[in-house]
Protein backbone atom coordinates (compact mmCIF):
# COMPACT_ATOMS: atom_id res chain seq x y z
CA UNK A 1 0.00 0.00 0.00
CA UNK A 2 1.17 3.43 -1.07
CA UNK A 3 1.11 6.00 1.62
CA UNK A 4 -0.11 9.02 0.63
CA UNK A 5 1.92 12.13 2.03
CA UNK A 6 0.74 15.60 1.70
CA UNK A 7 3.72 17.69 3.53
CA UNK A 8 5.92 17.45 1.12
CA UNK A 9 8.70 16.09 3.97
CA UNK A 10 9.86 13.14 1.37
CA UNK A 11 10.31 15.26 -1.70
CA UNK A 12 12.36 17.71 0.29
CA UNK A 13 14.63 14.64 1.44
CA UNK A 14 15.17 13.82 -2.13
CA UNK A 15 16.13 17.05 -2.82
CA UNK A 16 18.52 17.33 -0.55
CA UNK A 17 20.11 13.91 -1.50
CA UNK A 18 20.77 14.62 -4.97
CA UNK A 19 22.18 18.17 -3.78
CA UNK A 20 24.63 16.00 -1.45
CA UNK A 21 25.87 13.37 -4.26
CA UNK A 22 25.95 16.14 -6.66
CA UNK A 23 28.11 17.97 -4.31
CA UNK A 24 30.35 14.41 -3.54
CA UNK A 25 30.51 14.19 -7.38
CA UNK A 26 31.89 17.76 -8.30
CA UNK A 27 34.47 17.11 -5.33
CA UNK A 28 35.76 13.60 -6.38
CA UNK A 29 36.27 15.00 -10.03
CA UNK A 30 37.95 17.85 -9.24
CA UNK A 31 40.26 16.08 -6.84
CA UNK A 32 40.81 13.18 -10.06
CA UNK A 33 41.18 15.85 -12.39
CA UNK A 34 44.45 17.69 -10.16
CA UNK A 35 45.88 14.16 -9.77
CA UNK A 36 45.79 13.47 -13.43
CA UNK A 37 46.64 16.73 -14.63
CA UNK A 38 50.13 16.55 -12.20
CA UNK A 39 50.74 13.04 -13.64
CA UNK A 40 50.64 14.48 -17.02
CA UNK A 41 52.87 17.58 -16.43
CA UNK A 42 55.32 14.91 -14.90
CA UNK A 43 55.51 12.51 -17.68
CA UNK A 44 55.63 15.88 -20.18
CA UNK A 45 58.79 16.83 -17.92
CA UNK A 46 60.31 13.67 -18.17
CA UNK A 47 59.88 13.33 -21.55
CA UNK A 48 61.48 16.74 -22.52
CA UNK A 49 64.32 15.89 -20.47
CA UNK A 50 64.88 12.45 -22.75
CA UNK A 51 63.97 14.41 -25.50
CA UNK A 52 66.87 17.02 -24.84
CA UNK A 53 69.29 14.54 -24.08
CA UNK A 54 68.90 12.52 -26.64
CA UNK A 55 69.25 16.11 -29.25
CA UNK A 56 72.32 16.86 -26.61
CA UNK A 57 74.29 13.41 -27.96
CA UNK A 58 73.93 13.75 -31.31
Amino acid sequence: MIIREDSGQGSAEMILLMGVILVIVIIAGTYIFNISESINNSLKSLLEKGRNSVLNKL
